[in-house]
């Protein structure tokens, strides 16, 4: 049991580190082959913040554990919009200026319609998860197309900025990229097995496992990127971060752990856990959106949203106990 929970210390402090080598690392190396920054942030970055959850559900429903994948995916959706966007409103206001970005939040809206519609029957097939990555390729494809274009966008240019911050030679930057992936699988595959571990010690499911301990764990790099994000004044890469990371999660995550493992899905994922996962989605694409003017999110909606996420973590661990 000791080494277990060692083992879900350490895995987590190793995936986070590595996560950031690899965002930087393949931010770089595609700013070094010409690619435009709007582009770098809306995929480079939103597959890079991704990969820790990626990888952990992978392994995950690999071994077994669909549980822990699910979990992970809409654990980690929750974590990011209640909390991480919570804390990082807390300490600046985010104001929305990018177009591209009021665009992705009505594309999350309707993701998360699909994500509900498909769990509805109490699982997810090779047929709904083929489905949801269907739907990511189309979804990267238009991404790509949109951040071809020459058009100025206030997430571009904060990109561009950021990039210039973080300037490293080629070599490094591959570097980086090739330790930063080959370390998050290492410490996704001691993380997963020391979380099996505590959920079969305490009697918990593994699904209560992947919704707390693992999805805020996976969820460590959106938050750092987030909050220093903000802290520059770049709010659109901070809001850019979480909407990228949550379509990928919904999609590309759930899709290949559902392709490895199709996945049973406990009622009280739809009524429980989706359902907050959707409340919150639609909250932040209304204070996001800017319907009567610019977007917006405020230190009030900031409290809302980390105490929605505190009250929504006491729920599940009262369930736990309760149980």
């Amino acid at each position: 049991m000791t080494l277990a929970i060692i083992a879900v210390i350490f895995g987590l402090a190793l995936l986070v580190w590595s996560a950031d080598r690899f965002v930087e690392g393949s931010a770089s190396t595609a700013r070094h082959f010409g690619m435009p920054p709007l582009l770098i942030g809306m995929v480079i970055v939103g597959f890079g913040t991704s990969a820790p959850e990626m990888v952990v559900s992978a392994l995950a429903a690999s071994q077994g554990n669909p549980g822990i994948a699910l979990g992970n995916a809409y654990g980690s959706n929750i974590t990011n919009i209640a909390l991480i966007l919570g804390v990082t409103a807390l300490i600046s206001p985010i104001m929305v200026h990018s177009q591209v970005l009021r665009k992705e939040l009505s594309i999350l809206a309707l993701v998360t319609g699909l994500a509900a519609w498909q769990i509805y029957d109490g699982e997810i097939t090779r047929l709904d998860a083929g489905v949801l990555l269907v739907v990511f390729f189309v979804l990267m494809g238009w991404t790509i197309w949109q951040g071809m274009q020459k058009k100025e966008d206030a997430l571009g240019t904060e990109m561009d900025h950021e990039l210039d911050l973080h300037v490293m030679p080629i070599r490094n930057a591959v570097i980086w990229l090739i330790v930063g992936l080959l370390l998050l699988v290492l410490s996704s595959r001691i993380l997963v097995w020391g979380a099996v571990e505590i959920a079969q010690a305490f009697g918990v499911s593994d699904l209560i496992i992947g919704l707390t301990i693992v999805a805020v764990g996976t969820s460590l790099p959106e938050l750092a990127s987030s909050i220093i994000a903000a802290r520059r004044g770049e709010h659109d890469i901070a809001l850019g971060n979480i909407l990228g990371s949550n379509l990928f999660n919904t999609l590309a995550v759930v899709g290949i752990a559902g392709m490895i493992h199709p996945m049973a899905v406990g009622p009280e994922v739809f009524s429980r856990d989706l359902m907050v996962m959707a409340v919150l989605t639609l909250s932040l694409f209304i204070f996001g959106y800017g319907f009567r003017g610019q977007g917006r999110i405020n230190r009030i909606e900031g409290t809302v949203l980390v105490a929605s996420y505190i009250a929504y973590t006491v729920y599940l661990i009262s369930t736990v106990f309760s149980g």
